[in-house]
């Protein structure tokens, strides 16, 4: 099957007058970008409104330096909505992740607007979260 295809291709070609190298470049597979490191990641997702280092204070949404193992609603500086610190949450992969996939469903008065469906995204930028301590 495989070669009756590439003969018809080739008599394509033939009366197309192409050069064979040019259209078969037309079918070429496409590129597979390179995978994005997990600090552009967070950058690129979570970087309007949130800050990962030391020297950073909030923006619309607090510091998540150092997110891991602090409770939800706690981060000094920032005005969280009302029930938040009041959730009891300690940041760790399952809650974050719950979080991340969907904020109000975990924390009824959250107002983060994100939602992130692929799972593979959230579990990097949770692992680079984990990280930032």
């Amino acid at each position: 099957m495989r070669n009756a295809a590439a003969t018809a291709v080739g008599i394509m070609l033939g009366l197309s007058g192409l050069a064979p190298n040019t259209a078969l470049a037309q079918f070429s597979p496409p590129v597979v970008p390179a995978a994005i490191d997990p600090a552009t990641l967070f950058s690129r997702q979570c970087g309007t409104c949130h800050v990962a280092d030391a020297a950073g204070g909030p923006r619309q949404g607090p510091n998540l330096r150092g997110v891991f193992g602090r409770k939800a609603g706690t981060f000094e500086g920032f005005a969280y909505s009302p029930g938040f610190a009041a959730s009891g949450i300690v940041w760790d992969e399952t809650t974050l992740d719950a979080y991340l996939t969907n904020p109000q469903a975990l924390i009824t008065t959250s107002v983060m607007a994100y939602r992130q469906a692929n799972a593979g995204t959230r579990q990097t930028i949770i692992g680079w979260l984990k990280e930032q301590r």
